[in-house]
């Protein structure tokens, strides 16, 4: 399995690898930031609106998904076309924070920005 790539597509060493979030939050933490009930989280993360993966045996969302108590206005469409595209919440995970030098640092912190409809592109693209 590659950085950028779901499992089974050959690998390209040529991509640099993935960093990790600066900063985490447990499922808990999500609600009381976004004022909705944990069963709301869990729904979210069920529908694709929220990436959440496992960390020290605790499912945690990057923290810099979830900014100004809303979930970044993309993200749900950037994790439909990841996960279209066969790509797991690991992946789509790695695929985020991949760091790219024509973005902002990686997609995940273009998402927050002026960048949201090139990352939504590059994700379209991964599904052909």
């Amino acid at each position: 399995m590659t950085d950028s790539l779901p499992a089974g597509t050959p690998a390209d060493t040529s991509q640099p690898a993935p960093l990790e979030p600066t900063e985490w939050l447990t499922l808990p933490d999500v609600a009381e930031r976004l004022d909705v009930s944990i069963s709301k989280v869990h729904q979210m993360i069920r529908d694709r609106e929220l990436l959440a993966v496992r960390r020290d045996a605790v499912r945690r969302v990057p923290a810099e998904l979830v900014a100004n108590h809303t979930v970044l206005k993309h993200l749900p469409g950037i994790l439909t076309l990841l996960h279209d595209a066969g790509y797991n919440d690991e992946e789509a995970l790695r695929w985020l924070y991949l760091p790219d030098d024509t973005l902002p640092g990686t997609h995940a912190a273009a998402l927050g920005g002026d960048r949201a409809r090139e990352v939504k592109r590059r994700a379209q693209a991964l599904g052909f």
